[in-house]
């Protein structure tokens, strides 16, 4: 029997740095590039040979996600193109047969092994590049009809021992992999799509040798079977997300832009305020953030990315202890309010700053004492009689039970204050 999947560091890290690159980065105009442009092999083979990152530092990513306080970083090893950041022994089609000439895989992981990261790797199951892979609605020359007409006879079952080999070659080469992202199964999609799903992938098998090589490895819900944990992409879910009416650990994929990978002439970057809040909301959902990066063709972060997790991390060296190894609250926050619960503290996230008075209803007897996460400032409650009526300057009119705290005038120069609330001892008993 093997080992269940260790989720204990992935549901107290919260964040994630996703990495799309590959040889899209030098297109520069979305990893799925070669699809939206109906491009052939040999159109995209110019990109193999001129791919030389030479600004290319897998530490410096891993520095990144450290400093904005991810816990973890996943690395998309080979994408839907086909195209291998290792030096696979099943196909030449790797950054070996470039100008580059490296195993990006191997320096990746020791890159996040060095900054104390969890080391996670993205494997595309669709590879528009493999001379099994049948044609379908994905493929980058599924409007060519002399192309379909010669690869009319392939059968996803050739494939099959290629997705199986590589995947072993990951787990069994590079030490520890703790998180393993599949992606993705499509039998939802049109007809048109031609789509694929577990038996394509022979899924259970494979994540039987998934779990053979890699005991505790997390996998994701991606083969077509249930995985470990389920990953909304480019949407915040509004409710914690369940599995026929359980709850289950998720994390929400999302880009800084729109884009996976590099795209150059992309510039709606989402604000770190926004960013924040996306992990703020999922963390009181009880779910993770796993936040993307595409590096261009030289290897390198990008402005736009440095500052945008620049600005995370500059939040999360004031209010980390909300975040990481936190969760969902027993307590209904009022509008405007995410909860995040760790031990006996209470965390209440202000997604909107009050006019000089923060009312929390329910925690009336169950706070010792409150503060701003920002400067460590004490809040004052006040003492509202629920009886009294409201009349000039006295407060009234508040729900019984509700705690009422003296917030400044001046809204924290933070992108989302919070209010530190330590619990007595029998508030969530």
């Amino acid at each position: 029997m093997t080992a269940p999947a260790d989720l204990a560091w992935f549901t107290d890290a919260r964040l994630g740095m996703f990495v799309h690159w590959g040889l899209y980065s030098l297109a520069a105009r979305h990893e799925w590039v070669k699809s939206r442009e109906r491009m052939s092999d040999a159109d995209y083979e110019t990109y193999r040979a001129h791919f030389a990152p030479d600004r290319f530092d897998p530490r410096t990513w891993a520095r990144t996600a450290r400093e904005a306080g991810a816990g973890y970083v996943v690395l998309t090893a080979k994408h839907h193109d086909g195209f291998c950041l290792w030096d696979s022994d099943l196909t030449d089609y790797t950054t070996m047969s470039t100008p580059f000439g490296r195993d990006a895989v191997a320096e990746f992981v020791e890159a996040c092994r060095a900054e104390g990261l969890r080391v996670g790797l993205y494997y595309s199951l669709i590879d528009w590049h493999h001379a099994s892979f049948p044609v379908d609605g994905t493929h980058p020359q599924r409007d060519d009809d002399d192309f379909k007409a010669e690869t009319a006879d392939r059968d996803v079952r050739g494939y099959q021992p290629y997705l199986h080999g590589q995947v072993r070659e990951l787990l069994t080469r590079y030490g520890r992999i703790d998180y393993l992202f599949f992606d993705f199964s499509y039998t939802h999609r049109p007809d048109y799509w031609g789509g694929k799903g577990a038996e394509d992938w022979d899924a259970e098998r494979l994540l039987a040798l998934v779990r053979e090589l890699q005991p505790g490895i997390i996998v994701n819900d991606r083969l077509g079977i249930p995985g470990d944990i389920v990953t909304p992409e480019q949407y915040q879910p509004l409710t914690p997300m369940t599995r026929r009416g359980e709850p289950v650990p998720w994390e929400a994929c999302q880009t800084l832009n729109g884009s996976w990978g590099y795209d150059r002439d992309n510039h709606e970057f989402k604000t770190a305020e926004a960013l924040v809040r996306l992990l703020v909301d999922g963390v009181s959902k009880n779910g993770n953030l796993l936040l993307n990066i595409g590096p261009d063709g030289r290897g390198r972060l990008g402005a736009d990315a440095e500052r945008t997790f620049g600005g995370i991390a500059g939040w999360m060296a004031d209010h980390a202890r909300a975040i990481q190894g936190a969760g969902p609250a027993p307590f209904a926050p009022p509008t405007d309010v995410r909860y995040t619960l760790r031990g006996d503290r209470l965390y209440a996230h202000l997604f909107a700053w009050p006019f000089r008075h923060l009312h929390l209803p329910g925690l009336a007897g169950r706070v010792r004492y409150a503060q701003l996460m920002t400067d460590a400032s004490e809040l004052v409650p006040l003492q509202v009689d629920p009886d009294r009526v409201a009349q000039n300057t006295l407060m009234g009119g508040l729900p019984e039970g509700t705690l009422t705290l003296q917030l400044p005038l001046q809204r924290p120069d933070t992108a989302v204050p919070v209010v530190e609330l330590f619990l007595t001892d029998d508030a969530i008993a």
